[in-house]
């Protein structure tokens, strides 16, 4: 437990240490704070805005190097501060370009393997024509970081078997994709669609296999047969399932997904509503389909399903092979603090 009140985002945790790393998500400060198990806060900076040793915008989470270092991977580059604030170290980046969007938020973020990390490509899909359903066949999905010297290798494209190549359109961001690393294979899940992907961990990163996901009411928008700029479009991002969060933990696959509305409530949301009607069908659906954590085993079959109550489905972490999840806050009563648990399964 932190004692904290404020706008904050959680960025890594290491138990080994006891250290936790979070960030004030202010307009103007962007302040890394930086505590211990005891919730004492050990100190706290800002490396936002205009200073010679700012990271510029903030591309991924921010990662704890060891007992005294933090890695930041912003659009400067890639910065590494002590927990003083004292910049130790900059590589620019490598044909830099800005980002089609930013996924900051706890549980998603550079994963490391050996001297480099994996995350996801943030550039634009090729020409930027979202309407072009060419795109599907030519854009890669994940990129290898190396921070040593500032490049990126991108890599992994939709499988044949990929819904994203069924000759269908999507709508934007509908593949981003979420990730674990582990027993030296790379498991991959592209947005909506439930399946695992396992990619051998080393050049040329061939598709070993795919594990299709047998998700309960899960329901997923499949694409449509002509590309659309309507906001109707666009929103169905907030109807459609989400494969949320994947890892692999005690030898089980832990999914994090959104179960995605029925037709009846996707029809509902796209309808003509006042802004109090509004208000209150999406309080409706936010109890009617909270986020979902699936259990399954290694093959893929599937053995649990739950809402993880009291803790944020997507926020899972594996550290020090250490299972963690953030608490999700009282919505009715304002917190001044936050709590991060150590999470396990409970076998029968």
């Amino acid at each position: 437990r932190v004692d904290y009140l404020g706008n904050l985002k959680v960025h890594d945790v290491n138990p080994v240490s006891k250290i936790v790393l979070f960030e004030e998500g202010g307009h103007y400060s962007q302040e890394i704070n930086i505590a211990d198990f005891d919730g004492n806060i050990i100190n706290s900076f800002s490396k936002y805005g205009d200073l010679p040793d700012a990271y510029g915008i903030l591309l991924s989470t921010m990662r704890l190097v060891d007992d005294n270092r933090i890695l930041i991977y912003g659009s400067n580059g890639f910065l590494t501060y002590d927990f003083e604030g004292s910049m130790l170290s900059r590589v620019k980046l490598v044909d830099f370009e800005p980002p089609n969007y930013t996924p900051v938020f706890t549980g998603h973020g550079m994963e490391k393997s050996k001297d480099r990390y994996l995350y996801v490509n943030q550039g634009f899909p090729p020409n930027k024509d979202y309407s072009d359903k060419h795109i599907y066949n030519d854009m890669y999905l994940l990129n290898w970081l190396n921070p040593k010297t500032g490049e990126k290798e991108p890599f992994v494209q939709f499988p044949e078997s990929s819904v994203f190549r069924n000759g269908k359109y999507f709508f934007r961001n509908s593949w981003d994709p979420v990730y674990t690393l582990t027993d030296d294979k790379i498991y991959v899940a592209f947005g909506l669609e439930p399946v695992i992907y396992v990619y051998n961990n080393s050049k040329p990163y061939s598709l070993l296999s795919s594990i299709p996901l047998d998700l309960p009411e899960y329901r997923y928008f499949k694409g449509a047969d002509a590309f659309s700029s309507h906001w109707s479009f666009i929103g169905l991002k907030f109807t459609s399932g989400m494969i949320l969060n994947i890892k692999k933990f005690d030898g089980y696959f832990l999914v994090a997904y959104f179960p995605g509305y029925d037709n009846a409530d996707s029809e509902m949301r796209f309808s003509n509503k006042s802004q109090e009607e509004t208000i209150n069908f999406n309080n409706r659906m936010k109890q009617k389909y909270p986020y979902h954590i699936a259990v399954l085993d290694s093959s893929g079959i599937f053995i649990n399903n739950f809402v993880p109550e009291g803790l944020e489905a997507y926020s899972m972490m594996i550290r020090n092979g250490e299972l963690w999840m953030l608490e999700k806050p009282d919505e009715d009563v304002e917190q001044d603090y936050f709590r991060l648990f150590r999470v396990g399964l409970k076998y029968n």
